[in-house]
């Protein structure tokens, strides 16, 4: 649902026609205004409303739209969000899962299996190493070993917007294994786990990191 303005109109039924999409046209009442913004969020109250839907997708990166996503979870439905990377906080944590539009462009070579993109990954491995370390610290284990699925599963209730693909990673197992602060094993006939590195373990590897770039 959107304002169209004439350029977007010229070009518009060739891209609705390939892509399927019904477009809503809303017309502005008086300049400065979200008539489109207030008309969505009345459609979307109503089929809230109707009970016939099991979740809901919101593509912006509005904070406006922060109530909208807590009011519809608030009946226990899901909202699946959209947006670029430079969405509020607010929008995203409001929302059970938040993709960043950015890793939803073409994917690298499939012989590169490590790399998600050509392009320079939103955030560099090391930002995602406090959270991980906090869904660990929150798990339970006497030897500190910890399954790397659970761990996925933990932070995607922790942080809805967290994707191995923003710091340039396909999967998860890769992300940590970059990161060099945490010790993965596979037992045999089990799954992949991990556990916190120590300290005196990352040190000597990040010096003979900076000995190989010199």
């Amino acid at each position: 649902m959107a304002i169209f303005p004439a350029r977007a109109r010229k070009r518009g039924p060739t891209f609705f026609r390939s892509t399927q999409i019904i477009p809503q046209q809303q017309f502005a009442y008086t300049t400065g205004k979200n008539a489109s913004d207030i008309t969505l969020v009345i459609d979307a109250m109503d089929l809230l409303h109707s009970g016939r839907f099991d979740g809901f997708c919101l593509v912006s990166s509005d904070s406006d739209f922060t109530r909208l996503a807590a009011r519809i979870r608030e009946q226990g439905i899901d909202v699946f969000g959209f947006g670029e990377h430079k969405t509020p906080e607010s929008f995203r944590q409001a929302c059970r899962r938040f993709v960043y539009t950015e890793n939803l462009l073409p994917s690298a070579p499939a012989n590169e299996p490590e790399a998600v993109s050509s392009m320079k990954p939103l955030q560099p491995p090391s930002a995602a190493v406090p959270i991980i370390r906090k869904i660990i610290a929150q798990m339970e284990s006497e030897d500190g070993w910890v399954p790397l699925g659970a761990v996925g599963t933990q932070l995607a209730n922790l942080a809805s917007d967290f994707d191995p693909r923003t710091f340039g990673f396909r999967k998860l197992s890769d992300l940590v294994r970059k990161t060099n602060a945490f010790e993965i094993d596979r037992p045999e006939g089990g799954t992949l786990r991990i556990r916190i590195k120590p300290e005196a373990a990352i040190k000597p590897e990040a010096a003979r990191r900076g000995r190989r770039k010199t």
